[in-house]
C-alpha cells in the first residue's frame, strides 16, 4: 500500500462567515443567522483549517472521492445561505372555489381547497419563515434544504388525486427560486 496523499477539496468561506466543528456537526455562523449539517452518515473527514473547509475521503475508492463534491457544494450552500438566504416563491392558483391559506404555528393551512370542508396541512421545515402576500406564499430561510422542503411540503399538500391534472388545475406551485431575501 503507498503512502500518497488521497486528494482532497477545500471549500473557502467568505470573510463573514465563521465555521466550527462539534464532533461531525459542521456548523456555519453569518450575519443572517446559523445552520448546521451532520456528516455522520457520509464516507469523508470534514477539518477546519482558518477560513477554509477542508475535506477528505475516507479511502481511495471513487465511491469515496465522487463525495467530495458533492459535500462542497452543501457547504458553499450553507455559506450562502446565512450570508444572503434564500425565498422561494409559490402561487395560489383556483378556478372555481376561492382557496385562502393561513400559518399556525409550524403549520400553513390550505382552506377551501376545492371547496373540502377541513384544511389541507403541510408542514413548516426548521426555521423557515412564511409569509402570505395576496395570492403567493413567500418561504424564506438561511438553509436551502429547509426551505425547498417547506415549499415542496404546501405543493404535496395540494395535490389533487384520482382526478385529470390537465383539467383541474387548482393548487399551489413554486414559480420562483431566487437568493437573498
Amino acid at each position: 500500500m503507498s503512502t500518497e496523499q488521497v486528494p482532497a477539496g477545500s471549500v473557502e468561506l467568505p470573510e463573514a462567515v465563521t465555521a466550527s466543528m462539534d464532533g461531525r456537526t459542521l456548523t456555519i455562523k453569518g450575519k443572517l443567522g446559523e445552520t448546521k449539517k451532520n456528516f455522520e452518515k457520509i464516507n469523508i473527514n470534514v477539518d477546519l483549517d482558518g477560513n477554509k473547509v477542508v475535506l477528505t475521503p475516507f479511502s481511495k475508492k471513487k465511491k469515496d472521492r465522487v463525495i467530495v463534491n458533492t459535500v462542497s457544494s452543501l457547504i458553499n450552500n450553507m455559506a450562502t445561505g446565512v450570508t444572503e438566504g434564500y425565498t422561494y416563491r409559490l402561487k395560489v392558483v383556483y378556478a372555481h372555489f376561492p382557496i385562502s391559506v393561513k400559518t399556525k404555528g409550524d403549520e400553513i393551512l390550505v382552506e377551501n381547497f376545492v371547496g373540502e370542508r377541513s384544511p389541507r396541512v403541510a408542514k413548516v421545515v426548521g426555521k423557515c419563515k412564511v409569509s402570505i402576500e395576496g395570492d403567493d406564499i413567500v418561504v424564506k430561510g438561511v438553509s436551502v434544504e429547509d426551505v425547498g422542503q417547506t415549499a415542496a411540503n404546501v405543493e404535496l399538500a395540494t395535490k389533487i388525486k384520482r382526478k385529470d391534472q390537465r383539467i383541474f388545475l387548482d393548487g399551489v406551485y413554486i414559480y420562483a427560486k431566487e437568493k437573498g431575501w
